[in-house]
């Protein structure tokens, strides 16, 4: 398999921001799942988390410079204490939030007061669901998580999520469940919505499908699975140059739970450092955009197919 740089290299191209508009925040590795295709091995052993002081300097960092969209993710985000300081904060600084859940935790009448949270700010949910397949979905996010993730899906739009003119956006994010490219994204999305509707009376807005990362967890299960070099090499086969000017990576900072800046969640992985060494938001007055984005084999999965944008 030819390196991803080398496979860049050929096009001409230099990754590099040019449209910075997103910040994202990876909260910790605490969650409630131990989910097969997690890249930052997020798990209920894990107790990397935000403290205070940190969300503090995330939300000074908004401040100074001029973000569009907060993407809060994990990780759990709903097992930080300080996340409902986080939202507000961003949401006064951003034009629109959106907060990553696996939906189970949100099911917990304990975060009932977060979820009116998102609801009055506006926030964005964007929910894992891998498939509309139980069995599918439970064997890659554990048993029973598919039910419970079904009745709050339910929940969601009893109070507007997902709804037709309520102002109350409901996306959901599907990832393979094994070792293979995702299936078109259209073709899933219309899937998703028939079913969903048909089956459960579920409503939701936007799909995205995208190619699981070798990372983390899901990295260490290739290997034990001896799909590695396969998968790898699947990925490597469908680089798409076309890719390259919507790449995520291109218009997002990164910030982990110290605070540290990567060029995306998957760089915070595999800990590549935005600009090549560590640096904290709270020194950071502004971006300078013709640093090049750091790059992996791992880009692959964000660059095969029709990309991760």
């Amino acid at each position: 398999m030819l390196p991803f740089s080398r496979r860049l290299a050929e096009t001409g191209r230099i990754l590099c921001r040019d449209r910075l508009h997103t910040l994202q925040v990876n909260v910790g590795r605490r969650c409630n799942l131990a989910c097969v295709h997690c890249h930052v091995d997020a798990g209920p052993r894990r107790r990397e988390s935000m403290s205070g002081q940190t969300v503090a300097e995330v939300v000074a960092f908004a401040e100074r410079i001029p973000f569009r969209v907060a993407d809060i993710t994990g990780g759990a985000p709903e097992l930080l204490d300080h996340l409902p300081e986080l939202i507000r904060g961003l949401a006064e600084r951003t034009d629109r939030v959106l907060l990553r859940s696996n939906l189970v935790l949100l099911l917990d009448p304990r975060r009932r007061q977060l979820l009116e949270l998102c609801r009055r700010r506006r926030v964005v949910i964007v929910a894992s669901f891998p498939s509309i397949n139980e069995n599918q979905a439970d064997a890659q996010r554990g048993g029973g998580v598919w039910r419970q993730s079904i009745a709050m899906l339910k929940e969601l739009n009893r109070i507007g999520y997902g709804m037709e003119n309520s102002g109350l956006e409901l996306d959901l994010v599907s990832n393979p469940a094994g070792a293979f490219l995702p299936v078109e994204q259209c073709a899933a999305e219309r899937r998703f919505k028939q079913e969903l509707a048909r089956r459960w009376d579920i409503r939701f807005n936007e799909l995205y499908v995208f190619a699981n990362a070798p990372l983390g967890r899901f990295r260490a299960w290739l290997a034990a699975s001896g799909n590695f070099d396969a998968y790898m090499q699947r990925l490597a086969a469908g680089f798409n140059p076309d890719t390259l000017d919507g790449l995520m990576c291109r218009s997002l900072l990164s910030v982990s739970w110290q605070g540290l800046l990567y060029d995306c969640d998957f760089n915070l992985a595999a800990n590549l450092p935005h600009g090549g060494s560590p640096v904290h938001v709270r020194d950071v007055d502004r971006i300078d955009s013709a640093i090049p984005i750091r790059t992996g084999d791992h880009c692959y999965a964000c660059t095969a197919g029709a990309g991760f944008t």
